[in-house]
């Protein structure tokens, strides 16, 4: 059997992209030299709906304009030589039994309709391009599911092994030592939507029974926004139809033949069937060439889509713009997020920062910021804290929607301000001292005070209370005031959301 140079191609990529997600977490150093977000920034969708939403643009996502502009001389090769979900495609499609009846109802204009809808929700300063990502997909299943699936069933076998091999286990060490060292993931605990972006990537996979690459062809909104700019690709391939006397392009062909012609929008420049012809016919000579041949493209999106997308777009941002009034005094965002228009039109969903919290205090939001902030990290104090020294979620964010800042920046980053419940808090309610906050908070000069008070217990007895208070100008949230807070279940000290500057 042969192989492309596309399928090389891909392999190489997927093993890149592997690597660096990989190396996206916790070892032990203070800097992570090389991330997953190097594939974010090079997404076309994902900068593109950044311009729309923030109407800024950012260098950070200069690699995805790049890649755009590669795509409207070269063709949609990005879907077929580098895209890592592609390519996971392409290594089981061959090993799923293919159902007769193809899907029909994604056989429509549904991909523009997705399309649009994200641009134009976009336009309107709403960004959920991330959400539908083909990158942001494969890097939530991986990130919220699989590692740490993959951590925990490591882990839990390993310690099998050394209960059955009993002291020769000191041979075997060195090779969980690597594991650990350089392949497990720091924590394995599964996260909140695990599921949901499980079942998402599950679906993808599930559509291959009716067609390949059915998700990349018929629903992808990168792939479709290839696609279209594909149409002015300097390349075409010859014949553009089946030919006569053989027609196997139509079973060799992953997405670009529909209806016995060749769609030039749809083609992922594979080469499968370049290298599969039998009579050698296939070729991708530039227009320069052959000016006067042309393939059949599909046809342009009419007005019924596009007006059926701004109207979308523009319901969709009115719907998830709203956010609940009741909850946002409790909602969190990652150090250096200080407004939450801004950083929801930045952030894509990826996960990376929740994936090196030190501390594991991000964690994906469900509803507490309304549907539109779906998969966006939350700050949740009592399961976690914002380690003083660490700054990694701003390295890792692809889009600067948690900004990278210097480690001196960082510690003066304010997340929130820390509020005393008198009513559980030991030393009001009970009249018991309690130094737990104050001994944990490593803001220097202590944002949490006390004073003095002369008091009787509820025996009579005459003790003394040092009573805390926060000192409003020294409290960045950090939150570890509340996850180490000695009682059960809630707190007596709270971290409250409270946007402020620090000189």
């Amino acid at each position: 059997m042969k192989i492309t140079s596309s399928r090389i191609s891909q392999l190489i990529f997927l093993a890149i992209f592997l690597v660096l997600f990989v190396n996206t977490e916790y070892r032990g150093k203070d800097e992570i030299s090389a991330a997953v977000n190097s594939f974010f920034r090079a997404d076309p969708l994902v900068a593109i709906c950044y311009i729309l939403s923030t109407k800024t643009f950012t260098m950070l996502i200069f690699p995805g304009i790049l890649m755009l502009i590669f795509s409207l001389l070269l063709g949609r090769f990005f879907c077929g030589w580098i895209c890592p979900l592609g390519a996971i495609i392409d290594l089981i499609t061959d090993r799923i039994k293919k159902k007769t009846l193809p899907l029909k109802f994604l056989k429509t204009t549904l991909k523009y309709y997705l399309l649009f809808t994200l641009l134009f929700t976009a336009l309107f300063n709403i960004n959920t391009a991330g959400i539908l990502d083909p990158i942001g997909i494969l890097l939530r299943a991986l990130t919220f599911f699989f590692y740490p699936l993959f951590g925990h069933l490591v882990k839990s076998g390993w310690a099998g092994l050394y209960s059955t091999i009993g002291d020769s286990r000191d041979h075997i060490d060195f090779i969980y030592a690597f594991l650990r060292d350089y392949i497990l993931p720091f924590r394995d605990t599964l996260y909140p939507l695990a599921f949901i972006s499980f079942l998402i990537f599950a679906l993808i996979i599930f559509l291959e029974r009716y067609e390949k690459r059915n998700w990349c062809k018929n629903l992808c909104p990168l792939g479709t926004l290839l696609g279209l700019s594909s149409r002015f690709s300097l390349f075409r391939r010859l014949p553009g139809k089946l030919c006569a006397d053989c027609g196997e392009c139509k079973n060799i062909c992953p997405t670009a033949f529909e209806q016995d012609v060749f769609q030039k929008e749809n083609c992922i420049l594979c080469m499968d069937c370049k290298l599969k012809c039998n009579f050698k016919r296939v070729r991708f000579p530039s227009v320069f060439k052959h000016k006067a041949v042309k393939g059949k493209a599909p046809a342009v999106p009419g007005r019924r889509v596009f007006v059926g997308s701004l109207l979308s777009g523009f319901f969709f941002a009115k719907a998830f713009a709203f956010q609940p009034p009741q909850k946002q005094e409790r909602l969190l965002r990652p150090p250096g997020a200080q407004k939450e228009g801004d950083f929801l039109k930045k952030c894509v969903r990826c996960g990376e920062c929740m994936k090196v919290c030190l501390r594991s205090a991000l964690y994906p939001d469900l509803f507490k910021s309304g549907f539109y902030g779906m998969f966006t990290p939350v700050f949740i104090p009592r399961l976690g804290y914002c380690e003083y020294n660490c700054n990694l979620c701003g390295q890792v964010c692809p889009t600067g929607a948690i900004p990278n800042l210097p480690p001196d920046e960082k510690k003066k980053a304010v997340m929130g301000s820390a509020v005393f419940d008198k009513n559980i808090c030991l030393p009001y309610a009970k009249k018991i001292n309690c130094i737990v906050c104050e001994e944990h908070c490593p803001v220097p000069g202590k944002a949490i005070k006390f004073e003095l008070s002369e008091e009787r217990d509820y025996t009579g007895k005459k003790v003394t209370l040092k009573k805390p208070y926060i000192a409003d100008d020294l409290c960045i949230g950090c939150g570890i005031c509340e996850n180490k807070c000695p009682l059960e279940g809630k707190a007596g000290i709270e971290v409250f959301a409270k946007v402020k500057k620090r000189s």
